[in-house]
């Protein structure tokens, strides 16, 4: 339930009605925006019926919400929420692109690909150093040596950087040297891993969808990581798993409208693991910019014919470049911008 103030409440009103909700055992978060104050009531609220707040004259409405996600709602946060990763403002009015390959393999491959990027005007720096794999003999990243690795090419061409947690006892060491923390598409509904960066971190959360996630579902796993304290979250679309075998996955651009219109979240996509396929990358990631992404996720490898992992998926930095170029394009039509 939340509970719309006028413009101009009173701090004593506001406090009075917050006094009243605890008293019921509610826990009661407080919005402001520009122009008004939200108190959103978390629990039980069959109890608390509506009119009896609507007598206050200060009180503009009061709303049931009905999706069982509360602090993800739109209706809970009417305004956009603009995370800010690094000095990096993801959902605002620039589109933010993070660009890297699939998996860190040396220093010299990070080095040359973040200063490429870099020079394309892409926004953060990603690589894997940990790497879910569907068969064990596959390789799984360099971990704490790839991680390092990673952030000394951040470092040395000042982007912030993005990778993925798989595991709730590397937290500390995330906390310490990560800028955006992903949690990867098989780890979406890890409830345990979730709550845990939740309470343990407030670093900005990059929450991809899962493999045959619904929406509603995704949301709500971000509503476990908002609901246990970390507000700082942006969903990223990056395909589902159909009955379709030519692309990797089917990207679901839809989700990416449903997504902004249910939740106050920032939403970016990653047509790279959606298609699967070097090739609809460019035109993919236009597609998602036309229809109101906040940002890119796309994998950029120096030599994608010998890349360790997805080469196949992967765009040369000179073709990056051509997107970056077009891109800017397409952000001024729709309002955006990428300077």
């Amino acid at each position: 339930m939340i509970i719309v103030m006028k413009k101009g409440t009173p701090e004593l009103e506001i406090k009075k009605i917050s006094e009243e909700m605890g008293k019921r055992g509610l826990q009661v978060n407080e919005i402001r925006g520009l122009n008004y104050t939200i108190l959103g009531l978390i629990g039980d609220t069959v109890s608390v019926d509506p009119r009896d707040i609507s007598v206050n004259v200060y009180v503009e409405k009061v709303m049931r919400v009905e999706e069982p996600y509360k602090r993800a709602n739109r209706i809970f946060h009417p305004e956009n929420s603009v995370i800010d990763v690094a000095g990096i403002k993801v959902g605002g009015e620039k589109i933010a692109v993070i660009a890297g390959p699939c998996s860190i393999e040396t220093n010299e491959q990070m080095d040359e690909v973040a200063r490429e990027v870099k020079k394309s005007g892409a926004s953060m720096l990603r690589g894997g150093a940990f790497k879910p794999r569907t068969s064990p003999y596959s390789f799984q990243g360099l971990k704490e040596e790839g991680l390092d690795m990673l952030v000394e090419a951040g470092k040395n061409n000042r982007l912030p950087v993005v990778t993925e947690i798989m595991s709730i006892d590397r937290i500390p060491l995330f906390e310490e040297k990560v800028d955006l923390i992903q949690v990867g598409a098989r780890n979406m509904q890890n409830f345990e891993l979730l709550k845990a960066i939740g309470r343990g971190t407030t670093k900005p959360i990059l929450l991809k969808r899962g493999l045959s996630a619904t929406i509603e579902e995704w949301i709500m796993s971000a509503e476990y990581i908002i609901a246990s304290g970390n507000p700082n979250v942006i969903l990223c679309e990056r395909g589902i798993r159909t009955f379709e075998k030519y692309t990797r996955n089917t990207l679901d651009l839809s989700a990416v409208l449903a997504a902004k219109k249910l939740t106050h979240l920032p939403v970016i996509v990653d047509p790279s693991h959606a298609a699967g396929k070097w090739w609809m990358v460019e035109d993919l990631a236009k597609a998602a910019i036309a229809v109101g992404a906040d940002g890119l996720m796309i994998e950029v490898h120096n030599d994608p014919e010998n890349a360790w992992c997805d080469g196949a998926q992967s765009l040369k930095p000179k073709r990056f470049n051509n997107l970056m170029e077009e891109l800017k394009k397409i952000s001024q039509i729709v309002g955006r911008s990428m300077d």
